[in-house]
């Protein structure tokens, strides 16, 4: 698996426009490595499902891969 802050990064290349209920989310697991961590108060597992949940506007190819995969760590 990737680390998240890898993810994130792919997905500020390919998602311009980034919604703004996702950009925190966003932020946040460009400075984690998995889902077992922690950020904040937060799980990492929550973080990255409060992304998928505000990510919905973030549509394509490179979206729907890299949202199952996102969808697979959790």
């Amino acid at each position: 698996m990737r680390a998240l802050h890898e993810i994130a990064k792919e997905i500020r290349a390919d998602w311009k426009n980034v919604h703004f209920a996702a950009a925190p989310y966003l932020s946040a697991m460009g400075s984690m490595e998995k889902v077992a961590d922690d950020f904040g108060m937060d799980s990492g597992s929550s973080i990255v499902l409060y992304f998928l949940s505000n990510a919905r506007s973030w549509r394509g190819e490179t979206a729907k891969r890299v949202k199952a995969e996102l969808r697979r760590m959790v």
